[in-house]
């Protein structure tokens, strides 16, 4: 170990400095303001701690107020004052695991008996106390000795078996306050007051201790924690919208779809849903052959073999659904579309004037999610992908992620979705490939997309084994963040299963394999469209686009014509000829989300004319109904075909 370390300082300078210096010495020597300002700094990107030390070369970065990553400490903090509440009140408990996460933060207990929601009430209000205390936040490193005896001395059984997986050349670090401590990375602020107020306790779930449902079953106390109070205001009015436009809650209300247990993880379509399902796998359909996809349908059950030879059967075989087949063969359900799509592209010789080769595929996966995972159509264990893989040569993948990034902006914007987020992930630690392929690759995808005009944040070292991908993040109507689109560039799949074309010399080569899906999961995506609309689709997307309501029996015949020529010209609608005021019949209709109703009486049909009634509004439009009809025709339109 030398004396002195190399650190790349934030204004871009590489200055020599004692070996196990801390940021906050940094800090001082930089500025005596910046050391004054100083909350926490980042380490070759890594959340440090301001004192904790240094001993290796290394870019530092000093993070002050403002500054985005704070919320993720701030929520880590909360968790452990949570599980410090927690053990007060409730000696018995043990504490087992508590990050931080997207929204807030979660702690794992192990308990006897179960919390109940007024236990959540008498745990905030210590977490508050605990805040109010002021307590120091001390990071330790203790030996591997140290920390066995420690839990072996208060029975903590998760514990110890957290600390046998941490590899031997890695430090055990702990993090004290007050009577508290915790086997944790860390890092923390200096003290329990730094959390502030501004917290919540939200709810309560079950889980498994590692997710694995073989193990014992836990209690875990889900939070969020802003700086401000109105923040933290905003927040729980958005929770209340999301309880509201809960998809599952609509679903039924609107009998677009149900699940139950014989099923579980699999949809029940109603008529109404099912519509909309598709509807909008037409209008997927229009869209790919526009961009010169060509469709496929690969076998739900496939030979071991296939899954062994394109190394899914090794990261996926726990989760997939089995089958015995003749002569002890294992067959499975397929959990992706990836290797049935190389295996039609072996088919015949493909030469470089052949690629790119674009295939698409409505592709029906099965997945054998935890049964704690699951969250009505949002995540099952059927669904059904919008996938397709793009075959295609080194010099192709600019301008194929391009019209990617291109085509998945546009078919958003179609569905009412203007903001995107995209996270660039680059090559992990553990990966196939040379570095030459990867910078190359690399290189490429963030050519696409700063030529598609698209902002990305850097997600370092989490792309896939096989190549870097990017991320499409969604922004819906009340803010929440929805991950759908995905584009992976692959160059081992098409290797491993014999994938190959001709190149210009003659020679054969792999060919590129890009990923990529869109809306994800179709089953998701319809599940994200309910809570975007609260159940009020636009009007191409609607179940039922038009109720035909009468005022009298007289007006019935009427009516019903009305009703055949809607359909002859394919709009979807129904009639209400039912003996109940038109009041009544307005309401029910409006609040199961018809965005047009009309309305039938002695005048229309004595006029040829229609009384509109349109969602959302209270007054009435009359008009002959051929003319309501051209209008309509070009309304209902999907957005691709107007």
């Amino acid at each position: 170990m030398t004396n002195n370390i190399n650190i790349k300082l934030p204004s871009g300078d590489i200055k020599s400095y004692p070996n196990k210096i801390t940021p906050s010495d940094i800090a001082a020597e930089i500025s005596i303001s910046l050391k004054k300002n100083a909350i926490i700094s980042k380490v070759n990107n890594e959340l440090w701690d301001l004192d904790r030390s240094i001993d290796f070369d290394c870019d530092l970065e000093i993070i002050t107020k403002g500054n985005n990553d704070l919320l993720e400490v701030l929520r880590h903090d909360a968790a452990h004052v949570m599980a410090e509440a927690v053990l007060e009140l409730y000696p018995d408990t043990q504490i087992t695991i508590g990050p931080a996460i997207d929204n807030g933060f979660y702690y794992d207990f192990y308990k006897e008996d179960n919390f109940a929601a007024k236990d959540l009430q008498l745990i905030e209000k210590r977490m508050h106390e605990i805040v109010d205390r002021n307590e120091e936040i001390i990071r330790e490193v203790w030996t591997r000795e140290e920390a066995i005896n420690f839990f072996k001395k208060n029975n903590e059984k998760f514990k110890l078996e957290l600390i046998n997986d941490i590899p031997d050349d890695q430090e055990i670090s702990f993090y004290k306050q007050g009577n508290f401590i915790d086997l944790c990375r860390g890092p923390h602020f200096k003290s329990t007051k730094m959390l502030g107020h501004a917290f919540k306790l939200t709810k309560l779930a079950g889980a498994y201790w590692r997710g694995d449902s073989n193990k014992d079953t836990l209690q875990r106390i889900y939070g969020t924690a802003f700086f401000t109070q109105n923040d933290l205001d905003n927040y729980l009015l958005m929770l209340e919208e999301a309880e509201r436009r809960d998809h599952r809650k609509l679903g039924k209300k609107l009998q677009l779809f149900h699940m139950q247990e014989e099923a579980a993880g699999s949809v029940f379509w109603h008529p109404k849903g099912w519509s909309i399902y598709l509807e909008i796998e037409a209008y997927m359909r229009r869209k790919l052959a526009a961009h010169n996809y060509n469709e496929v349908k690969t076998p739900q059950v496939i030979d071991r073999t296939l899954w062994e030879k394109s190394g899914h059967w090794d990261k996926f075989k726990e989760n997939m659904f089995m089958v015995e087949g003749e002569g002890n063969k294992v067959l499975a359900l397929k959990p992706m579309n990836c290797p049935g799509h190389v295996q039609i592209f072996k088919q015949g010789v493909k030469s470089y004037k052949d690629l790119p080769i674009r295939m698409s595929e409505f592709g029906s996966c099965h997945r054998n999610e935890p049964s704690g995972a699951l969250h009505g159509i949002m995540r099952v264990r059927q669904f059904t992908q919008d996938d397709a893989h793009i075959f295609c040569t080194d010099e192709q993948i600019t301008d194929e992620s391009l019209i990617f990034c291109d085509l998945l902006r546009d078919i958003y914007k179609d569905f009412g979705f203007d903001q995107l987020k995209v996270k660039f992930s680059d090559r992990p630690k553990v990966r196939a490939g040379s570095d030459k392929v990867w910078d190359k690759a690399e290189k490429a995808l963030i050519e696409a997309v700063n030529k598609a005009q698209l902002d990305f944040d850097l997600n370092p070292g989490e792309g896939a084994f096989y190549g870097p991908k990017l991320e499409f993040v969604l922004i819906d109507a009340i803010g929440r963040e929805w991950q759908c689109g995905t584009l992976q560039m692959d160059f081992v799949l098409p290797e491993r299963l014999g994938a190959t074309y001709i190149d210009q010399k003659g020679e054969k080569k792999n060919p590129v394999m890009l990923h990529r899906a869109i809306l994800g999961s179709m089953e998701r995506w319809l599940g994200i469209l309910i809570e975007q609309y609260s159940g009020r689709f636009p009007l191409w997307l609607t179940p039922v686009q038009i109720f035909v309501c009468t005022i009298t029996e007289k007006a019935n015949e009427y009516a019903l014509g009305l009703i055949n020529e809607l359909k002859n010209n394919n709009i979807r609608c129904s009639v209400d000829l039912r003996n109940e005021k038109i009041g009544y019949k307005i309401r029910e209709h409006s609040e199961n989300g018809c965005p047009i109703i009309l309305i039938i009486g002695d005048k229309e049909k004595d006029n040829n004319t229609v009384a509109i009634r349109r969602l959302g509004s209270n007054n009435q439009d009359f008009k002959l109904f051929k003319d309501f009809l051209e209008e309509i025709k070009v309304e209902t339109k999907p957005p691709d075909l107007v």
